[in-house]
């Protein structure tokens, strides 16, 4: 029997921590037709995380998971082509069968500024510290090191005389709301041409 066709439109399962705003991002994308896609399901480590909201308010299954091990049997009972780890902050544990099907977004050029504890603000900060001239936003596969996979794709901003962490961060996501949709369908094209 031969092997069936990749799907033109991936289904994406996508893991958050927070309020889900790249969530969104990637629902309006889809909606309107920029990113070919569809949500299988949200899944949060937190109970009360507005973006497991999010997800119903979508019609989408919003789960809370507990743990690595439920995260993945759920991801498998989704039949997910990707997961989409969208402001996620544990460090989960690849499986073999979803090695190279894990991407995240980070608010910084990495390989600075990536790591334990560097997310949000904490990013920003830093590179404002650090007196850098440029910043931006990186699509990297998952490993299983924070921050240390493979890089897809990286979109920069410059960093402005006057900025605060919070004037750079909506620069940041403002590139992310395009590189995250571009990361997605680079990755996908790679998976479903191979």
């Amino acid at each position: 029997m031969a092997p069936h066709p990749a799907p033109v439109r991936p289904r994406l399962g996508v893991l958050l921590s927070g309020g889900g705003r790249t969530l969104q991002n990637l629902l309006d994308r889809i909606g309107d037709g920029r990113l070919r896609a569809s949500i299988a399901g949200v899944g949060s480590d937190h109970a009360d995380a507005f973006g497991l909201q999010r997800a119903l308010e979508h019609g989408l299954e919003g789960r809370h998971l507990k743990d690595a091990s439920a995260t993945w049997s759920w991801l498998s009972e989704l039949d997910v082509d990707l997961v989409i780890l969208a402001g996620y902050l544990r460090l989960l544990p690849i499986v073999p069968e979803f090695t190279g099907r894990v991407l995240n977004i980070h608010p910084s050029l990495l390989p600075k500024f990536g790591g334990k504890g560097m997310h949000g603000d904490r990013v920003h900060a830093a590179v404002l510290a650090a007196g850098e001239q440029e910043s931006g936003c990186t699509v990297h596969l998952c490993n299983e090191h924070l921050d240390q996979g493979r890089v897809l794709l990286q979109a920069r901003v410059p960093v402005l005389p006057h900025d605060t962490a919070s004037t750079l961060a909506a620069r940041v996501f403002a590139a992310e709301c395009e590189a995250y949709p571009a990361g997605i369908a680079m990755r996908w094209h790679e998976l479903s041409t191979t």
